[in-house]
C-alpha cells in the first residue's frame, strides 16, 4: 500500500492506495485560515502537523498499515514557513493567497533584471520570495533568525523524517528556482538576502527524500518507510489524473481555480501572468493559470445569502434560473485579488447589473458564471502561449457538480471530461508518486494512467454567441474598474 498526504488550505486529506492505484481508505481533518489584516492570509504550521497526525491516527485505527511501502506529499504552494536553527517555527506561515508583498515584488524585479527569464514568471505577491523580503522589511528580528525556509508540505516532511527537502514543482513557485535548469538561482536568493543554505535540498517528485521516524512508524504501525518528494498541489493533482504527457491538460476547481497544461520543454509567457513551473516528473514542465477565488466564491455567497451549502446554491440555480437569461447580473470573482491574467492583488469582487427584480438565484447564477468566465480567461492566455491540448480533464471538489462541468464547457467553448477519482485530487497524485519512487522498473504510465472517463461535456453551440458577448463585457468591466481597486 501507499499513502498520499495532501495539505490543502482548508484541510488535510490522507489516502491509502493499493498496488492498482485504487483508494482503499481516506481521512480528513479541517484547517482554518487567519486573515488578521487586509490582504493577509496565514496559518500555523503546527496546525498542519496536528491535522496530519489526526488523519494518520484515524487510518491506523481503521486498518493495519504495516504493508505501506512509501508516503508521498502534496500541498498548497508558495507558503513561507520560517524555521530557526533548532527547527522551530518563527511565525505563522504566510500563505499563497496573501497579497501584502506587492512592493517587495517590484524591488526583487528591480534588483534582478532577468528575474522573469530565470524563473519563467512574474514575481507575484503570492510567491514565496517577496514574502521573505516583506519579513525582512517589517519583522527584522524574525528575519535575522531564519535558518530554513520551507514550503507547507515540506514542513510536514521535516516533521515526518527530519529532512529538509523539496521537489521541483513546488519549488518552482517560490521565485527562487531557475525553472529551466531545475536548480536554485543564486541571484534570486541574494535579492532576498538568502543563499542555498537556507533552502531545502531539491529532488524530482518521484525521488525518495528520507524515511519515516522510527517513533512515528511505531505509533502508526508502519515500517520506517520512504518519504517521497511529491509535488505542489496542482502538479500532484495532474499526476493523479494521469496528466503527465505534452498535450494533456486539466482544470482544478478548488478554493482557487487552476488550469494546467503539460509541456516537454521550458517555455514561458510571464507578461500574461501565466505560470511556468516544473512538473513533478523529470524532463517535464507545465504552464498554468491561477484564478485565486474559484469554489471559494460559491462558498462565500452560499454563506452570506442563506444557503445551507454550495450544493443547495447550485440546486437553486438549476431550478430557478436560465443560463442565458439576459437579466443575470455580472459578478467579478476577485475576493482575494487575482493572479492570471491580471496579476492584481488589489482587485476586488463585485456585482454589476442588479435591479429591483433581481433574485437570489440570479445572483447565485452570476457568481458561478463569473468564476467560470475568469477560469476561461486563464485557459485562453495559456493557449496563447503556444500550447495545444487534447481536451481538458476536470478535478477538484467543484467538479462534483454536473451543472458546473457543463457550464465550463459552454463558457470556454472547449470540451471537458470528468474522470474517476476527480474528487480525490492531489492526495492521489502524492500516493502515485510514492509508488513510482519505490517501483523504478515499472513504467510510469502503468502507475499513473489516465482514469476512466465518467462524463463528457461538449460546448452547447446555441450558447456560443451568448457567452462570447458576455465574456467580452465581463473583461470590459474589470478594466473599467481597475483604477478604483
Amino acid at each position: 500500500m501507499y499513502i498520499g498526504i495532501d495539505l490543502g488550505t482548508s484541510g488535510v486529506k490522507t489516502i491509502v492506495t493499493d498496488e492498482r492505484g485504487q483508494v482503499i481508505e481516506s481521512a480528513s481533518a479541517p484547517l482554518s485560515v487567519s486573515m488578521p489584516k487586509p490582504l493577509w492570509s496565514e496559518q500555523a504550521p503546527e496546525d498542519w502537523w496536528q491535522a496530519t497526525c489526526k488523519t494518520l491516527d484515524h487510518l491506523a485505527s481503521k486498518m493495519p498499515l504495516e504493508s505501506v511501502k512509501a508516503i508521498g506529499l502534496a500541498g498548497q504552494m508558495h507558503g513561507a514557513t520560517l524555521l530557526n536553527s533548532q527547527g522551530k517555527v518563527l511565525r505563522p506561515a504566510i500563505l499563497w493567497n496573501d497579497g501584502r508583498s506587492e512592493k517587495q515584488c517590484t524591488e526583487i524585479e528591480k534588483t534582478v533584471k532577468s528575474a522573469r527569464k530565470i524563473t519563467g514568471n512574474i514575481v507575484m505577491p503570492g510567491f514565496t520570495a517577496p514574502k521573505l523580503l516583506w519579513v525582512k522589511d517589517n519583522e527584522p528580528d524574525i528575519y535575522k533568525q531564519i535558518a530554513k525556509v520551507l514550503l507547507p508540505k515540506d514542513y510536514l516532511r521535516f516533521k515526518l523524517s527530519g529532512e529538509y527537502a523539496s521537489d521541483m514543482s513546488d519549488s518552482a513557485g517560490t521565485s527562487w528556482l531557475d525553472v529551466g535548469k531545475r536548480s536554485w538561482s543564486k541571484s534570486m536568493l541574494m535579492a532576498c538576502g538568502l543563499n542555498e543554505s537556507h533552502m531545502p535540498k531539491l529532488y524530482e517528485g518521484n525521488e525518495v527524500t528520507g524515511y519515516l521516524h522510527n517513533s512515528l512508524a511505531e505509533k502508526w504501525g508502519m515500517k520506517s518507510v520512504a518519504i517521497v518528494a511529491g509535488a505542489g498541489d496542482n502538479a500532484a493533482g495532474a499526476i493523479g489524473c494521469g496528466i503527465v504527457e505534452p498535450g494533456q491538460a486539466m482544470l482544478s476547481l478548488g478554493t482557487s481555480g487552476v488550469y494546467f497544461a503539460v509541456t516537454n520543454e521550458f517555455r514561458s509567457k510571464p507578461d500574461s501572468a501565466v505560470h511556468s513551473f516544473c512538473h513533478a516528473m523529470p524532463d517535464r514542465w507545465h504552464l498554468m493559470s491561477v484564478t485565486l477565488s474559484a469554489a471559494s466564491c460559491l462558498d462565500w455567497y452560499a454563506r452570506n445569502a442563506g444557503y445551507q451549502d454550495v450544493a443547495s446554491l447550485i440546486n437553486n440555480v438549476v431550478n430557478n434560473t436560465r443560463v442565458d437569461d439576459p437579466d443575470i447580473p455580472f459578478f467579478l470573482p476577485y475576493l482575494t485579488g487575482e493572479r492570471t491574467p491580471h496579476n492584481n492583488p488589489n482587485a476586488k469582487a463585485g456585482f454589476f447589473g442588479i435591479t429591483a427584480s433581481t433574485t437570489r438565484a440570479q445572483m447565485a447564477q452570476a457568481v458561478i458564471q463569473g468564476v467560470s468566465m475568469a477560469l476561461a480567461d486563464g485557459i485562453d492566455v495559456v493557449h496563447d502561449s503556444g500550447v495545444s491540448v487534447d481536451g481538458i480533464s476536470l478535478i477538484g471538489g467543484g467538479a462534483k457538480s454536473v451543472y458546473w462541468r457543463q457550464l465550463l464547457a459552454n463558457v470556454s467553448g472547449i470540451a471537458m471530461d470528468y474522470r474517476e477519482g476527480g474528487d480525490v485530487g492531489p492526495a492521489l497524485g502524492a500516493a502515485r508518486l510514492a509508488q513510482v519512487a519505490v517501483n523504478p522498473l515499472t513504467p510510469i504510465s502503468d502507475i499513473c494512467p489516465v482514469p476512466k472517463k465518467v462524463g463528457a461535456y461538449e460546448p452547447d453551440p446555441t450558447l456560443q454567441d451568448y457567452f462570447r458577448h458576455r465574456r467580452q463585457k465581463f473583461r470590459e468591466l474589470y478594466f473599467s474598474l481597475e483604477s478604483h481597486f
